[in-house]
């Protein structure tokens, strides 16, 4: 089988130019040049990845003959857009400053054919170029967002996050204010609307963190997104926000605190009590994941302040501290609080080193 053999041979020759010698440049760079002229789409997006790790930004015209040519005919010469999604990353990464290559892909929809129909493989494409279209200069903030916000609409859902995200990093008060008013209208995907949160965070600071708080009601996966979000902020008001939501919880679960749950001699009760949030116990652990991730002394010792009094969620808060990537002393003080109770040493066991 010639061909095989031509085309493994290719691959390894592409393999061996990452561990070439420095001393030979010149020679790296035409190989690479050479396989980004290639017809098979697979050697092109291996030559365009093997660019970018290697930083070769002498080789960016080819990478952008190599673009334009895998857009002929594209679901033939460029089958699960392997080039366009390779070559889009590079030249991301390269700097590249021409806005209308971005643009191109962020507008590119590739239909293949699928058992039952035909699934378009150009959704990372435009996902790259979406975040990529943001580092070009010679754009300005109204027709940036006037490009992104198109994306918005994508059917894909990691689409429309990568535009919420692209939107974010454009860092103006008209990003923020595009990405509150697609929180308030959308009823998206949690990942798309985390990635709306998040972006909204990066731009007004603390100061969103109340506007932010109003999605912790709704106890659901948006409401973990809003936690989580609002946990990046890594500020006293952040902490104060997810303490309060947690503790509204608690106050509504009367006796959970306390370990009293056995006073609620049905499951029915015991929802009915909890509520429409409450019927979602996971979100008691998200926030205290939230809450751990903050990084504040106060939320530390409120964590421990709910293993020390073995509370309901005692377990949870282990959990959280553990999964926070604590520093080793914080890990040694609790193995030492959870020595002697079995039901939160098996947590620690579970979630974090062996005690010793």
């Amino acid at each position: 089988m010639p061909g095989k053999r031509s085309f493994d041979a290719q691959l390894a020759a592409l393999d061996a130019l990452r561990h070439e010698a420095a001393e030979s440049p010149a020679a790296r760079a035409k190989a690479l040049r050479h396989a980004l002229g290639n017809r098979n789409n697979y050697i092109v997006a291996k030559a365009a990845d093997l660019v970018r790790e290697l930083s070769l930004a002498e080789l960016t015209p080819d990478l952008l003959a190599a673009f334009d040519r895998f857009f002929v005919d594209p679901a033939k010469s460029d089958p699960q857009c392997w080039a366009k999604d390779a070559i889009s990353r590079a030249l991301a990464a390269l700097d590249c400053q021409d806005a209308d290559v971005f643009l191109r892909g962020m507008r590119h929809i590739q239909l293949e054919p699928v058992w039952g129909g035909s699934a378009d493989t150009a959704t990372n494409l435009r996902a790259t170029c979406a975040m990529a279209l943001v580092q070009c200069r010679s754009m300005g903030d109204h027709e940036l967002l006037s490009n992104l916000i198109e994306l918005l609409g994508d059917k894909e859902k990691s689409v429309r996050a990568e535009a919420a995200r692209a939107i974010g990093q454009a860092g103006s008060r008209q990003a923020a204010l595009l990405l509150r008013l697609r929180a308030v209208l959308a009823d998206d995907e949690p990942e798309v609307l985390g990635a709306c949160f998040s972006g909204i965070l990066s731009i007004e600071g603390t100061g969103a963190i109340p506007w932010l708080g109003r999605f912790l009601k709704r106890g659901d996966n948006i409401a973990a997104e809003a936690a989580l979000a609002i946990a990046q902020d890594r500020s006293p008001e952040a902490f104060r926000v997810l303490r309060e939501k947690f503790e509204s919880i608690q106050a509504g679960f009367p006796g959970a605190g306390k370990r009293q749950v056995r006073n609620f001699e049905h499951v029915d009760d015991l929802a009915r009590a909890r509520g429409r949030v409450e019927d979602e116990p996971w979100f008691c652990s998200v926030l205290l994941s939230a809450i751990a991730l903050t990084r504040q002394d106060e939320a530390q010792a409120f964590l421990f302040d709910l293993v020390r009094t073995e509370s309901a969620e005692a377990e949870g808060a282990v959990e959280a501290i553990l999964r926070s990537g604590p520093a080793p002393e914080i890990v040694g003080q609790l193995g030492e609080l959870v020595k002697g109770r079995p039901r939160l040493a098996r947590a620690f066991a579970t979630h974090g080193p062996k005690i010793q």
